[in-house]
């Protein structure tokens, strides 16, 4: 997999997932077998550039691969500006989205609201492209709703703008995350455009990446919500891909150290207050391949304020 100059290990990209797809978390999934992970969402609005949580949001680890920052933001200027400041400040790619489905997003016409000005898309992507010396990639859905889905069209004003690969989720903005990603858009696209595309949307098992691929045509596949929770999935869908190889789950044991070193590495990068916080909702999905975990069990990993008992309270859900 190609983007422009940059040669990936494999096809296999994490999804940017806003509150999840932190540094800590990239760097898990790229030693999984990740080929490249994406940031959080940034604002380009001018107001937050050096906020620490916006600052936090594209920081990488020396061992989390190539740097991509997904920036978010309606204004061309705004947003040529987001993407000089984190190229200056390591960005080796930047992702522009044009498919979160939020409300608070689409509220102010941003993320996948932008799909339904085309001539705004278009000086988004100039000005963008024009503005820094990386790959600029672009993250799309398949249009506003079912009766507007105008992601062909978008495709062709990506590349005629010199966008470097088109992520597509196989959903309009109004479908959210609900019902079944679609892949005959994606397959479209791929045969009408001559830029890397990525097939995003519902994979979430081995067989399903290489239907996907099938299906589409698509030059590599973007993970979300199935690598949650399950950073071994890039390893396994690797390993199909390429020998055909069904890998067995990981053991308990493998489980329980992959999620401590997160939660090790959650609270070294938020402090221990905010580590401990976000760590719940990573736990709660490690937990998911176990058995069933008693609920009062459960209530106490959620409540607590320090990391000391929550990895005490950890090892117990895995005796």
């Amino acid at each position: 997999m190609q983007i422009a100059h940059f040669k990936l290990p494999n096809n296999l990209i994490l999804a940017p997932m806003a509150g999840i797809t932190d540094a800590p978390f990239r760097e898990i999934c790229t030693q999984f077998g990740a080929g490249l992970t994406v940031s959080e969402m940034v604002a380009s609005n001018p107001a937050l550039r050096n906020h620490e949580r916006t600052l936090l949001r594209a920081q990488y680890s020396e061992n989390a691969g190539l740097r991509s920052v997904q920036i978010l933001g309606t204004n061309p200027h705004d947003l040529a500006q987001a993407a000089r400041f984190n190229v200056e400040n390591g960005a080796q790619i930047i992702d522009i989205n044009m498919g979160c489905p939020a409300k608070k997003v689409c509220s102010v016409a941003a993320g996948s609201a932008l799909l339904r000005d085309e001539d705004l898309v278009k000086r988004i992507l100039d000005t963008v492209v024009n503005s820094v010396n990386v790959p600029v990639t672009l993250k799309i859905r398949t249009g506003w709703d079912k009766e507007n889905k105008n992601a062909l069209t978008i495709a062709q004003i990506a590349e005629n703008a010199g966008i470097a690969a088109l992520t597509i989720h196989g959903r309009t903005r109004a479908c959210k995350f609900e019902g079944q990603a679609e892949y005959e858009t994606i397959m479209q696209i791929k045969q009408a455009v001559k830029i890397p595309v990525i097939a995003n949307g519902d994979i979430d098992s081995v067989q399903k990446a290489r239907f996907v691929l099938q299906k589409t045509g698509a030059d590599a596949l973007m993970i979300g919500r199935a690598a949650q929770g399950n950073p071994w999935i890039f390893e396994q869908i690797h390993a199909f891909l390429t020998r055909g190889e069904l890998l067995n789950p990981p053991s308990k044991l493998a489980i329980y150290r992959v999620l401590t070193a997160h939660l090790e590495s959650l609270y070294s990068f938020y402090g221990k207050g905010a580590g401990v916080r976000i760590a719940r909702k990573h736990i709660s999905w490690y937990l998911r391949h176990c058995d069933e975990i008693d609920a009062n069990l459960k209530q106490q990993i959620n409540q607590t304020i320090e990391p000391e008992k929550q990895l005490a309270l950890v090892r117990l859900a895995f005796r």
